[in-house]
């Protein structure tokens, strides 16, 4: 794709849309900042292989590269930290909120590119004095290892970017980089929404891009989980009746709170195509206790909520006619269980019917197959998108990212994607 010094207007009104730009972040070494003991505050199973896990980002890249504009965090970072009045604001919140006020001189002082590896990868902790010295920490401003999931901490909501409120505070930082990003980088026109910043703003209030999806431009499916609250889903309530009279509704889907596999709606449903979806099965489809909560907006006011029998019965109601692929398979709910485990029902659509994901989850793959999913692999789709067949599942290699805990859908934070038809 050519590069453009234009300004982009953030569009997205669906999550299937042909993809025109994306926001990324390669792994590096904050990947690598982390030792087991560290791992569960890092919010990580394990530790991750740096050199396997940029091979295989690698794969995600050239695919996107190929078929849209390409952007990357650390780079619009550091164009927004060349401008001396967001440089000192910007270090300013962040050193606040971490209290970490004694590093600001210090970080101010930094060329933008240092300045922009360090927020991300860290800042050394400096044993000058007494409590600094006998500190089990290793770092006075802790490194963002899961920053490559750039789809939680601001997510594109229609022309909007709603910054999300992580619900883990070693992710609260990513959040501020990103509404720093949109609010002052000179390529991106849009409005941020952030609620921490609200007159009304409660505590209890989290919301993470994973459990947001744009169904189409009236319908927004929202995972009611363990990193999104009540609270959260009454703000973007609250945020949609201020956008007009349009009927609107939002679907709400509660998620279990273990196994952590269960983090966010995607990791259990996303859309592929106008009239096909990717669901786990257990929680989607069969009756379990976890309930299916439908609001709809009419008039800017709520009009109604009321319980659905589950996601796809909502969305049959409103028009919306999905057939469900199986993570996993039809057959057995034990490798349904393992697959969703590795990111089996996380694929992201790069246009209606052309999608991507991880090809360790065969039996998936296997059943995209018999959905009509032409198999192809992403090396073939770098080297010419436009000329695959229309509906295909485009596979990475997987051995290392899954154990991130995310997928293709969560390492990418679409901010444009072009109208779709809707049959």
């Amino acid at each position: 794709m050519k590069s453009t010094t234009e300004q982009l207007a953030v569009l997205v009104d669906s999550d299937i849309g042909e993809l025109e730009a994306v926001i990324l972040h390669r792994p590096g070494p904050e990947i690598e900042n982390m030792t087991p003991e560290s791992a569960e505050r890092a919010l990580y199973s394990d530790i991750l292989n740096l050199p396997v896990a940029c091979k295989e980002y690698q794969q995600l890249e050239s695919v996107l590269k190929s078929c849209c504009q390409t952007f990357y965090i650390q780079d619009l970072l550091e164009d927004i930290l060349r401008k001396p009045g967001v440089k000192e604001k910007l270090l300013t919140r962040i050193c606040e909120m971490e209290k970490a006020l004694n590093l600001k001189d210090s970080l101010v002082s930094l060329e933008a590119d240092k300045l922009a590896r360090q927020l991300i990868e860290g800042v050394i902790l400096v044993r000058d004095n007494l409590t600094r010295y006998l500190s089990k920490e290793r770092f006075a401003l802790h490194p963002l290892h899961n920053f490559f999931f750039t789809r939680d901490a601001a997510v594109a909501i229609h022309d909007e970017v709603l910054i999300s409120p992580m619900a883990k505070a070693v992710r609260r930082r990513e959040s501020v980089i990103m509404e720093a990003i949109f609010d002052y980088h000179p390529r991106f026109k849009t409005r941020t929404v952030d609620p921490c910043g609200h007159v009304f703003f409660d505590p209890a209030t989290t919301i993470e891009g994973g459990d947001i999806i744009v169904a189409r431009r009236d319908i927004l499916l929202i995972g009611y989980s363990s990193r999104t609250s009540s609270q959260g889903i009454d703000f973007i309530i609250e945020s949609m009746k201020r956008k007009g009279p349009d009927k609107r509704h939002l679907l709400v889907q509660q998620l279990p709170s273990r196994p952590e596999s269960f983090i966010h709606l995607d990791m259990v449903f996303t859309m592929l195509d106008t009239d096909c979806c990717l669901v786990y099965a257990p929680l989607i489809i069969k009756p379990n206790k976890y309930r299916t909560i439908h609001i709809t907006l009419e008039g800017g006011e709520v009009a109604a909520i009321e319980e659905e029998d589950n996601l796809l019965n909502a969305l049959s109601s409103l028009g919306l006619e999905l057939d469900p692929v199986y993570c996993g398979g039809r057959t057995d709910t034990w490798i349904q269980e393992r697959e969703q485990w590795h990111s089996g029902a996380n694929f992201f659509a790069l246009a209606p019917g052309r999608i991507i994901g991880y090809e360790r989850n065969v039996f998936t793959i296997e059943e995209l197959s018999r959905h009509g999913f032409e198999v192809v692999g992403a090396r073939r789709a770098a080297e010419g998108i436009q000329a695959l067949p229309r509906k295909c599942v485009i596979t990475l290699e997987g051995s290392e990212l899954p154990r991130g805990g995310g997928g293709a859908r969560c390492m990418t934070m679409p901010i444009r994607r072009r109208p779709v038809t809707w049959h």
